[in-house]
Order: structure tokens, then C-alpha cells, then sequence
């Protein structure tokens, strides 16, 4: 069992992205949740993420988590948006690091390993957000089964 932990910072737009999109994948065996390093509990994912979801056909009914220590413990592999992400997470939870990538890192990706943050930006910014996660997202499927 396979079970992907997604962070970003407020946990409304970048990781509820990544949750929806690698959800939509229905792998087998694989569960998939999000979380925000700064993120409120309860928040709905932002107008932007809804509209770039539903734009590409993704459902998904995201209220915003907070990280804790049981998230970390649930999680097999945590895949972050940025560098400072993770080192936020490796700097709280050591025990994490063999299981703590960025996303673009765990895909093998070169160049930036982060994903820009599309907070407060246009919907073309979320569809560029969205299409950078979807690439990298279709990039590790086969390393998660």
C-alpha cells in the first residue's frame, strides 16, 4: 500500500491539485492525501483550483489540513511543492527524510524543483500551476504502484 502525502504552504491550491489529480488516476492500492505547512483546518480549496479541476473534468471535495505528526507517521512517501517545504518538514520531523521529496525531485525533473505558487494569481496562472503538477505527477505513477 502506497500512501502519498501532498504539502504545500496554505493547502488550497498546489497539493489539493496534486491530491485531485493523482485521485483521479484510481491506482490501485494507493491512498492520497494533502496538507498545508501553514494551512488553517477546514478552508475550501480556492476558487481557482475548483475552476482549473472542474476545467480538466477533476471532482474533488477539499477542506484544508493542517500537517501533524499523524500525517507524516501515515505517509509512505511526501511529496512537497517546493525545497523550503521540505526542509520545513525534515526540520520538524527528521525521521521523515527517506520518505520526503519534492515533487519535481521525486520525478526526476531538472531545472527548478519547485512549483510555483499560483496564490491570488489568475486562472491562467492556476491552469500553468495544474499543467506543471500534472506533468510531474504522470512522471512517478509507475514509481508509486
Amino acid at each position: 500500500m502506497a500512501r502519498v502525502l501532498f504539502v504545500c504552504t496554505g493547502n488550497t491550491c498546489r497539493s489539493p491539485m496534486a491530491e485531485a489529480i493523482l485521485k483521479s488516476k484510481q491506482l490501485p492500492g494507493v491512498e492520497v492525501k494533502s496538507a498545508g505547512v501553514y494551512a488553517p483546518n477546514g478552508a475550501e480549496a480556492s476558487i481557482n483550483t475548483k475552476f482549473v479541476l472542474e476545467e480538466n473534468r477533476i471532482s474533488h471535495d477539499h477542506r484544508s489540513s493542517t500537517l501533524t505528526k499523524e500525517m507524516i507517521d501515515w505517509a509512505t512517501l511526501i511529496l512537497t511543492m517546493t525545497g523550503s517545504h521540505k526542509g520545513l518538514i525534515l526540520s520538524q520531523y527528521p525521521d521523515a527524510a527517506k520518505k520526503t521529496f519534492t515533487l519535481k525531485e521525486f520525478a526526476e525533473e531538472c531545472g527548478s524543483l519547485d512549483v510555483a505558487d499560483p496564490f491570488g494569481g489568475n486562472e491562467q496562472i492556476y491552469r500553468e500551476a495544474f499543467t506543471e503538477i500534472q506533468k510531474s505527477i504522470e512522471r512517478i505513477i509507475d514509481k508509486i504502484r
